[in-house]
């Protein structure tokens, strides 16, 4: 097996990279990188492990299809919580899960993606992945357990369906009900990140035009970009999310209650609550169909360049379309004329298609 380098970025863009050479499956070097050295570092295959305080990781329901579609689905789903424009970041999927899981996404700003390439074409090497530092952290059996280890200034927390980094303070915020572990043992730290570069879980760069991410910019502006540390807006979405995710589970369990009172017969389904959503989504839409597509079409007509490609009307799923407009924000202007028609459009799908965007909907009642 030929070696691979696991280069650890410092948080300061002025600081050395820890390094080491892995072969088969074992440390065989260990060493620092310097900017300044004058030998460059042998070629070999190289995965370098980012700071993840600026690195927005979930697990996401993804609708089918492709990278593309799948990655513009996820910049739709996380829209309210980005603090960019999605033209500004980088989004990357994590392995393909099996049938009903969800699928690791990992996002950052592409300005701190290429300053992290041109730290590295300074140490005299190139990546061949990009993996946040949460994401080496192994992941704990229990779900009220998080794993933490301590990267220079920051904490990677590793949970079941959670990884981020926040700074010391932010961790008990972070944690929540859940209690944290440090691994403090550096052998196993060191085991996790080999495993990491082995088998990196998310690449960073995987969805960029290579020649564009490693185009060399000033030094001073990567080495003032890679040295941020400052409490950044995707953190404290992360800590939101943290808290979000205890009363989202505290909210199913009331939820699957009231099912099983009112509806007895979704309640020994495998996801009760989304049997109930579909069951609504299916129900006739107030005035009839005839009124809801004459709602729908004045809707769609109402906003600049989009189009209404489908319309169908199932008794089994009730009434769905298609509708391809220019901007992501152009199905909230469609949502608010339907819902002062007392309909409500459930998006159930999106993706980009050649600059255009197709939403798929569902039109029930509003109330």
């Amino acid at each position: 097996m030929k070696p691979t380098r696991l280069i650890l970025i410092p948080s300061l863009g002025s600081e050395p990279a820890p390094c080491l050479v892995i072969t088969d499956g074992q440390v065989s070097e260990r060493g620092l990188l310097e900017l300044d050295a004058v030998e460059r570092p042998e070629p070999m295959r190289t995965v370098a492990v980012a700071p993840g305080a600026d690195v927005t990781i979930r697990w996401l329901d993804l609708p089918p299809g492709g990278p593309a579609q799948q990655r513009a689905a996820a910049l739709w789903m996380l829209k309210d919580q980005l603090a960019a424009p999605p033209d500004r970041l980088a989004v990357a999927l994590g392995p393909v899960p099996a049938a009903g899981q969800p699928r690791l996404v990992a996002l950052v700003g592409l300005s701190l993606l290429q300053a992290w390439t041109d730290y590295l074409d300074a140490l005299g090497v190139r990546a061949d992945a990009i993996v946040p530092d949460a994401l080496t952290v192994p992941e704990p059996d229990e779900d009220d357990r998080l794993n933490a280890v301590v990267f220079g200034p920051s904490v990677a927390l590793r949970g079941r369906g959670f990884a981020a980094s926040v700074q010391p303070d932010l961790v008990e915020l972070v944690a929540g009900a859940r209690r944290v572990e440090p691994v403090e043992d550096n052998a196993a730290v060191e085991f996790a990140l080999i495993d990491a570069a082995l088998s990196p879980p998310v690449n960073l760069l995987s969805s960029q035009d290579r020649r564009s991410v490693t185009a060399r910019r000033g030094w001073a502006l990567a080495s003032a970009l890679a040295g941020l540390l400052v409490v950044s807006p995707l953190v404290l979405v992360a800590a939101a999310a943290a808290r979000d995710d205890i009363d989202a589970r505290n909210d199913a369990a009331r939820a699957r209650a009231e099912i099983a009172r009112v509806a007895p017969d979704l309640a020994a389904r495998p996801d009760p609550v989304e049997a109930l959503r579909q069951r609504v989504r299916a129900a006739p839409p107030p005035g009839g169909v005839v009124g809801a597509a004459a709602a729908l079409f004045a809707a769609v007509e109402g906003v600049e360049g989009a189009e209404l490609d489908l319309l169908i009307v199932d008794p089994a799923a009730g009434m769905k379309a298609s509708v391809t407009h220019a901007d992501y924000q152009d199905m909230q202007l469609i949502s608010r004329a339907m819902r002062a028609r007392g309909l409500r459009v459930t998006e159930t799908g999106t993706l980009d298609d050649r600059g255009r965007i197709v939403s798929d909907i569902t039109i029930g009642s509003g109330q």
